[in-house]
């Protein structure tokens, strides 16, 4: 569709194009879908701001279904087509509240600088080129925020907006003045060297520019095709520029007699080092850098001096290794945190500071040519040579961008993700198997668990051979059961880690206000308890029984929303995450036999403001013709609850332990049945005192109707009618409207502390709750090969072999189709003596018990935050808190925090059974 430019302007400056919401939406669309079929490098994106999007979403009738961008926002609500709420046009595009402070506005987006740690979805969205400019030709507004498309990674590519280009300092030698430059991280040195040119007005023969990281140089630069993310140029470092040819030079960078420093790598300290539970050793990590593999291009770039270790830096003699940090990159704290728990899981330190470059398989697709192990293992090296000397992770941080593009830029992500992918990226560039061979699964067919065990991690050992499956990997056995024919298949499969749901999680209280259709009885709130991933009609079953729904009797689900109905929550099986705390939901109460006729909406209004108030009320009209006088009953019958008499003045009751206005604990049974018998009195009366008029779906248009006016079911557009209630200060007199006002929350933090006391909740609990047995998702079915059909089948998982290092990643984030959310509930674990011999179901001998040694901790919410790690170095039997860089000893009492997110164990093992375990079944993963 095209729009003709327009000349009009309105006041508050946007265009006033001839453009209704509908056509906008559409066009927006259209734009947004051709946009996703034609994805390159180099495409332009606009960021906008959330704030001002989610106002033009409104505007245009978009849900959360529908949502243009992809990310559900905080506040989006789901609107129902039929009763949707008008919302005015919003003004000019205004991104004020996501740039920095200080950013210039006139309408050129290359020098606004967006303010730090922004979250797409929650502060801004990406719009393609041809949306935004629509967007801006109807609205005007500004500064515009121009974002380029980039192509990321080696061998997993994928479309990224950079949101936030490389932002590097450049130091000017003359005068030590500096500037900021802000390239993309795809950028060549060329395209640096050109711009650092322009910038001072000098010739490019004549300069000279270093990677001054830390103050330090590291590196020259030299003008070619290699991009800056290749040249490890991280978020907001220094670079330095200094002029040659006679020019004047700094003495940055030069010793006290004026010589330039040199820069080369040394080799690491030869002191003996401790490791966590393994042997001193002497020289059996000296002169091991990656970079001592001739003709290979593995060891590229990984000199000592990339991450800021040198000889000055190496372990003091008699000093503890282990005790560096890891300087933050730009929101690397994930990254720093999995990093310092692997680097001290003891069976690992003792094989990486070991030679391990027989085990180096270069050749496994599924790996990264070995790229991985080793920068991991040259990283953790310099970790436990460096003293307390804090290491920067350039050299890694550039192997992940390349082989992990998901984790690259300067976003904060998940630790635990991390961890996943390092644990498998490291198995298979260390896999000892070089030619992984075919090999047909077989079913269990009623055989002994023993045997089928066995036979499949043979299976997997046959594929699958590295110190990663030696330490890390166990065994857990899945029993599927069919719902219909009872058809059981048991699978044995690997782990490498167990994600535990927080017990807590698994429910939630809702309260929600019923309405009696039939104008029986006053509206009462009745509050349940649903499974937080259930759907709706799992509340609709606990709401009946809390309420005493009949069985000839139905409930319908509605959210209320600046009075008026926003959604209709009629499909059964709508998750229960797209309800909120905060939101109003309302139940209608009906005769199952009205269902299917023509429904009546009847909304409230001010007369002498002109404005909406309290909850829509709904019936039905049962006829299939209904003149304007039988709809003035049906409306006098839905209030007659709220009539006020001289015995139902102040109504009270009480209901699920919810207190009504105006309750009185005390009141006896004759009150009660007083009440009760004027709510069946006013049933029967039909003089309705309140003007009602029609309306339509928007609620903005008001037409009086007569009571002879006929109204034929099949004739009303999907059979729902909506009137109007003109509320004046006489009605108020005779119906008490408090009770269409005042309905609760989905769920009052407050009111729920008073009434239960939280549960504690123990790492064996999780567990409990991670074996439950429970059905599959109707996204995950099985196929059945008695039945020959998916079938929603019952699962139960059950733990067969526990591995030598077990990781337990407790769920703390729950992602829902409308719903993000943190989990900050604390959960008990133990840190020493973990017995998990409960839990096993194979006996092969192997000790059960446990002790703890590192903890990855998230604070803060979701998308943002800060990770943390907690260390034990186990021949000092002392614990360290690992901040980034800041590393400080902790005291072991002070580590069972709320925050606990992954928790690594190690198994303990009595001088009995070691030997047992060396010479154990080659099917055991100790």
């Amino acid at each position: 569709m095209t729009i003709p430019d327009s000349g009009c302007v309105m006041e508050n400056g946007a265009s006033c194009l001839p453009c209704t919401p509908e056509e906008e939406k559409k066009i927006v669309t259209d734009l947004r879908n051709e946009s996703e079929r034609n994805l390159k490098e180099g495409n332009l994106y606009f960021v906008i701001s959330s704030s001002w999007f989610r106002k033009w979403e409104r505007y245009v009738g978009i849900d959360g279904d529908e949502n243009l961008i992809g990310n559900q926002s905080s506040d989006s609500r789901h609107i129902n087509g039929a009763s949707s709420v008008v919302a005015e046009r919003p003004g000019p595009i205004d991104n004020s509240d996501i740039v920095e402070n200080g950013s210039d506005s006139d309408g050129k987006g290359n020098d606004i600088q967006l303010r730090r740690m922004l979250i797409e979805g929650q502060d801004y969205v990406l719009v393609p080129q041809g949306v935004w400019e629509k967007l801006h030709g109807w609205y005007k507004g500004g500064p515009e925020l121009p974002r380029k498309m980039i192509l990321q990674g080696v061998y997993h590519k994928k479309f990224d907006v950079e949101v936030y280009p490389l932002c590097l300092k450049l130091v000017d030698s003359r005068d030590e003045s500096q500037s900021t430059i802000w390239l993309s991280r795809k950028a060549s040195l060329t395209e640096l060297f050109q711009k650092v040119c322009a910038l001072k007005g000098i010739e490019q023969d004549k300069v000279r520019i270093w990677d001054y990281f830390n103050k330090r140089k590291y590196a020259q630069l030299s003008v070619s095709n290699k991009t800056l993310e290749e040249s490890n140029l991280q978020m907001d470092q220094d670079i330095l520029l200094e002029l040659v040819d006679g020019h004047q030079s700094s003495k940055i960078g030069m010793d006290s007699t004026g010589n330039d420093l040199a820069l080369v790598s040394l080799e690491p300290s030869r002191s003996p080092l401790t490791i966590a539970g393994g042997p001193t050793l002497s020289n059996g990590h000296s002169g091991y850098r990656s970079n001592l593999y001739p003709g290979s291009s593995l060891g590229s770039g990984l000199t000592d001096m990339d991450d800021g270790f040198d000889a000055c830096n190496s372990a003091r003699k008699g000093e503890k290794g282990g005790l560096a940090g890891l300087q933050n990159l730009g929101n690397t704290c994930f990254m720093n945190c999995a990093l310092q728990c692997l680097v001290h899981t003891p069976p690992l330190v003792e094989y990486f500071l070991k030679d391990c470059r027989a085990e180096i398989n270069t050749d496994n697709p599924l790996g990264m040519h070995g790229e991985l192990a080793l920068a991991f293992g040259d990283l953790l090296r310099k970790l436990w040579s460096s003293g307390r000397t804090a290491i920067a992770p350039r050299v890694f941080k550039g192997k992940l961008a390349r082989f992990a593009p998901q984790f690259s830029g300067y976003n904060q992500h998940d630790s635990q993700e991390l961890l996943a992918f390092l644990l498998d990226g490291l198995h298979e560039d260390l896999n000892r198997v070089k030619q992984k061979p075919y090999i047909e699964m077989k079913d269990s067919d009623g055989r002994p668990d023993e045997e089928v065990a066995a036979e499949c991690w043979k299976n997997h050992k046959a594929r699958n051979d590295s110190v990663i499956v030696d330490v890390c990997q166990g065994q857990y056995k899945s029993t599927l059961v069919c719902p219909v024919c009872s058809k059981i298949s048991i699978t044995f499969d690997p782990f490498m880690y167990l994600s535990l749901p927080l017990p807590s999680t698994i429910t939630r209280t809702m309260t929600v206000t019923v309405f009696y259709g039939d104008g029986s009885r006053l509206p009462m709130p009745f509050t349940v308890s649903v499974l937080k991933n259930g759907f709706c009609k799992d509340l609709l079953l606990a709401l009946g029984t809390a309420c005493g729904l009949k069985s000839d009797e139905s409930l319908m689900l509605a959210e209320v929303y600046e009075n008026k109905i926003y959604r209709y929550l009629e499909m059964p099986l709508e998750p229960l995450a797209s309800i909120k705390d905060d939101e109003h939901i309302v139940a209608f109460r009906f005769q199952k036999k009205e269902i299917g006729k023509t429904r009546l909406v009847i909304f409230h209004r001010w007369q002498e403001k002109a404005e909406l108030f309290g909850t829509p009320l709904v019936t039905y009209l049962v006829a299939d013709q209904s003149s304007g006088a039988d709809i003035e009953a049906a409306v006098s019958k839905v209030l007659s609850p709220f009539k006020k008499t001289s015995s139902a003045k102040a109504h009270v009751g009480k209901e699920n332990g919810i207190l009504l206005d105006g309750l009185d604990e005390e009141c006896s049974c004759s009150d009660a049945q007083s009440v009760e018998n004027a709510e069946l009195e006013g049933t029967s009366c039909t003089d309705l005192s309140i003007p009602l008029r029609l309306t339509d779906d928007r609620v903005m248009n008001f037409n009086a109707f007569k009571k002879d006016t006929l109204f034929e079911s099949g004739k009303i557009i999907g059979k729902l009618l909506r009137v109007v209630l003109d509320w004046t200060d006489k009605e108020q007199e005779l119906y008490d409207s408090s009770y269409l006002k005042d309905i609760p929350e989905v769920y009052k933090a407050g009111l729920a502390a008073k009434k239960t006391r939280q549960e504690a909740i123990s790492l064996s609990s999780c567990l409990d709750a991670f074996l439950i047995e429970e059905p599959l998702g109707p996204d995950d079915m099985w196929y059945c090969p008695r039945c020959k059909e998916h079938r929603q089948a019952i699962k139960k998982l059950d733990l067969w072999m526990l591995p030598e290092i077990i990781v337990f990643h407790l769920k703390r984030f729950t992602y829902g189709r409308y719903l993000k959310n943190k989990i900050d509930t604390f959960v008990n674990f133990p840190i020493h003596d973990l017995d998990l011999s409960k839990y096993v179901m194979s006996k092969d001998g192997q000790s059960y018990l446990y002790e703890l040694y590192a903890i990855s901790n998230h604070y803060g919410g979701l998308g943002g935050g800060h990770y943390t790690a907690y260390a034990k170095l186990i021949d000092e039997n002392r614990w360290y808190h690992f901040d980034d860089s800041h590393v400080s000893a902790v005291n072991e009492s002070d580590i069972k925090t709320s925050a606990a997110y992954l928790l690594f164990y190690k198994r303990v093992r009595s001088e009995s059974k070691v030997e047992a375990g060396e010479a154990s079944h080659s099917h055991s993963i100790s």
